[in-house]
């Protein structure tokens, strides 16, 4: 029998078969989300497959024997297999585990939801398995999702704010706003006013800088964003990015999500909580399709900026994908093939139609919302 073969067998049947093959530490750590699952059922145990409990918290608030150093949660689990599984394999795990085996603390629990820190982690788990909720825990999950949104929406905003304020110049300024105080030149014009007996100076004349701004012309950034599951932690950090940028001066922002089927959202940026409650994830990707799409609105090309935020694996016409990017390049349109956008900035991608991308003049690569903003705000303001 082939390593391979043993490798297969050795997953399938667990810690009583550890003697038919030496895992990597991926799948060692593959082994250890099936059997936080498939370990607390009772029948396999019986029949020595998979036995030994599950490794981590149970679902049900048990737990199984083992040395393991730290116990999983649902929301740990959830967020591991879908970075060590493909999709249809991450979508059997989940309709097992509520299924089968009725973990349903995430998804039918609102004790688990009230007692659960609001967190990014959690903030992609609700929006993986939010189609499975009733209504009640569902608009409990809505409050979780709308606590995560704001703080991130509180981080961002300040970056933001920070990449298109105005530059503050030596001039003088009759305008006395407490942003555009000149600390330095008041202190040198008021040293006379100084007190020694009561240590305090005396401001009698206050200054104040100049802040100006460029004059800019109307951008339009598209932002198209990937739906598929591996790519949660973007389309998230897209739906804040957008509700940011939304109404700055000289910006016009569109989002696109898209699958096999595009979707614009532009009209819902302002409010990302129920934009995010309406994403679709999973499904396939037609990444060509959405770059049409993003061609019907381009108004002026040399003043916008296309950002596709996708792992770039596409599933129906890589041609196409290159074909419309290039369009769109030599109109004069920037071209971002973004392959992560959050605060790890952490891309996996197709890296065969990454360099292709790059070949064409886009720029691909990874970003944090802050460093998008910044590169919108310097695009704009040039």
């Amino acid at each position: 029998m082939s390593a391979q073969a043993l490798e297969r067998w050795r997953m399938i049947l667990g810690a009583p078969a550890s003697q038919l093959s030496e895992l990597s530490a991926r799948d060692r750590q593959r082994d250890a989300a099936m059997q936080w699952l498939y370990g607390r059922d009772e029948d396999l145990a019986q029949r020595g497959v998979r036995k030994g409990g599950a490794r981590g918290g149970r679902g049900d608030g048990n737990r199984g024997g083992g040395a393991e150093e730290s116990v999983l949660t649902t929301v740990d689990w959830l967020e591991g297999i879908t970075k060590l599984f493909p999709k249809e394999t991450v979508e059997r795990l989940t309709r097992d585990a509520v299924d089968r085996y009725q973990i349903h603390d995430l998804v039918t629990d609102p004790r688990v939801l009230e007692r659960v820190e609001p967190s990014p982690a959690l903030l992609k788990a609700v929006l993986r398995t939010k189609h499975l909720m009733d209504p009640k825990v569902l608009e409990l999950a809505r409050e979780l999702v709308a606590a995560v949104v704001e703080e991130l929406m509180r981080r961002l905003a300040t970056e933001v704010r920070h990449a298109f304020s105005g530059t503050r110049l030596r001039r003088p300024s009759q305008v006395r706003l407490a942003r555009n105080f000149d600390v330095k030149r008041t202190l040198r014009g008021n040293l006379g006013h100084y007190q020694p007996e009561e240590r305090k100076l005396f401001i009698e004349d206050a200054h104040f800088f100049t802040r100006s701004r460029r004059r800019v012309d109307s951008w339009q950034v598209i932002l198209l964003v990937d739906q598929s599951g591996s790519m949660v932690s973007s389309v998230i950090h897209s739906a804040v990015t957008a509700a940011c940028l939304w109404g700055l001066p000289g910006v016009r922002t569109h989002l696109v999500a898209f699958d096999t089927a595009v979707v614009d959202l532009t009209k819902d940026v302002t409010d990302p909580v129920d934009l995010l409650m309406k994403v679709q994830l999973g499904g396939g990707t037609d990444i060509a399709q959405a770059v049409r799409y993003a061609g019907e609105l381009v108004e002026n090309p040399r003043r916008t900026i296309v950002v596709l935020i996708s792992d770039l694996y596409e599933g129906v016409s890589p041609g196409g994908v290159l074909r419309g990017a290039k369009a769109l390049i030599e109109q004069g349109c920037r071209f971002l093939a973004l392959c992560a956008l959050d605060d790890e900035a952490t891309p996996a991608y197709d890296r065969d139609m990454g360099q292709k991308l790059a070949d064409l003049g886009a720029f691909v690569g990874a970003m944090t919302p802050g460093a998008l903003a910044a590169f919108v705000a310097e695009a704009v303001n040039a």
